[in-house]
């Protein structure tokens, strides 16, 4: 089987959402007639929104499907004993012309038990900000549920969350229980468990074209909330070429800063997939005699079984996942 696994691309799932634009057409390519491309979902196994493998002797097989058949080749041993015939992790890129709900997720247990899925906990790479957009993470003064509750009734939840004024670059982590929200004129690749449970605290008062407002889930998110958090969202890395640097690690992912400007051999040794998510300029990955181009904005996945593999470029940015 080994040898017949290769670098594997998907289709994109784009999503139309009230607070989406023009970016991820026009800075990452991305081929839709959707007014207001939000997310461009690149790797998924959301129940009914699983990826499509776009290239190879596999291309048009479903990723619950080649996780079906591969098993432990496809995402490793440790991986498979955990999560089954489930992809661990969702990949995407977000584009927020409008200011994104403010939320929070569930943790596994709370999600678990509610809604049969993963908890939420995902980081951010900031791939293009406007001037002076900026995100919300967190709450700029200590909080108890009792403060956060009366902001909430009284609508000034703006008061007390923390604005982040943002570049390209930057890097979030969000933990479950978190308070956040992506800010206008902002688009971020996003890493996280494989979730679409989101508790929306705050929708800026919108309304839909036929005048709705958006469901809030303010009695499912103050059991949510964390309260306690330090500041700890800023991620801290170094930028060393033609090396993994390391940004985020936690139990449901690790992902590393990697700008590539030569040919990098590189050897599989975590019994995991490896996801390389383009965000500044191209790049060939190849294995078993196949080569895959990824560029801006692109997303490919290396099946675990896959030990020795290349990278090369003369000038790439990638962000590097494995679980």
């Amino acid at each position: 089987m080994n040898n017949t696994l290769y670098p594997i691309k998907f289709t994109p799932i784009l999503k139309d959402k009230i607070w989406g634009g023009q970016k991820l057409k026009t800075l990452l390519n991305k081929k839709s007639d959707l007014p207001n491309i939000g997310e461009s979902w690149e790797i998924s196994d959301v129940e009914g929104d699983t990826s499509i493998v776009s290239n190879g002797h596999l291309k048009g097989q479903s990723l619950k499907g080649l996780l079906e058949t591969l098993k432990a080749d496809l995402i490793g041993s440790k991986n498979y004993k955990t999560f089954g015939n489930k992809f661990p992790l969702l990949i995407k890129f977000i584009d927020a012309e409008k200011d994104l709900s403010i939320q929070l997720h569930p943790n596994d247990e709370l999600a678990a038990k509610r809604h049969n899925s993963f908890g939420k906990t995902e980081m951010w790479y900031t791939l293009q900000a406007d001037d002076d957009a900026n995100l919300i993470v967190g709450f700029n003064q200590d909080m108890t549920p009792e403060k956060y509750l009366s902001h909430l009734k009284a609508k000034t939840l703006t008061d007390i969350v923390n604005f982040d004024k943002v570049k390209v670059g930057d890097t979030y982590f969000i933990e479950v229980g978190r308070i956040h929200a992506i800010g206008a004129g902002v688009m971020v690749a996003e890493i996280q468990q494989t979730s679409d449970i989101t508790y929306r605290v705050y929708d800026w008062d919108r309304v839909d074209d036929k005048g709705n407002e958006r469901e809030l889930h303010n009695d499912l998110a103050i059991d949510a909330f964390d309260f306690n958090m330090p500041d700890n969202f800023r991620v801290n890395y170094s930028k060393e070429e033609n090396k993994s640097n390391q940004m985020v690690s936690c139990p449901y992912f690790t992902t590393s800063y990697l700008e590539v400007t030569k040919t990098l051999k590189k050897e599989n040794k975590q019994d995991s997939f490896f996801i390389y998510m383009c965000v500044e300029g191209e790049a060939e990955v190849s294995a078993n005699g196949v080569t895959e181009y990824v560029k801006k904005g692109e997303t490919v996945l290396l099946p675990a079984a896959i030990k020795d593999y290349q990278i090369t470029s003369k000038k790439a940015t990638l962000l590097e996942v494995y679980v």
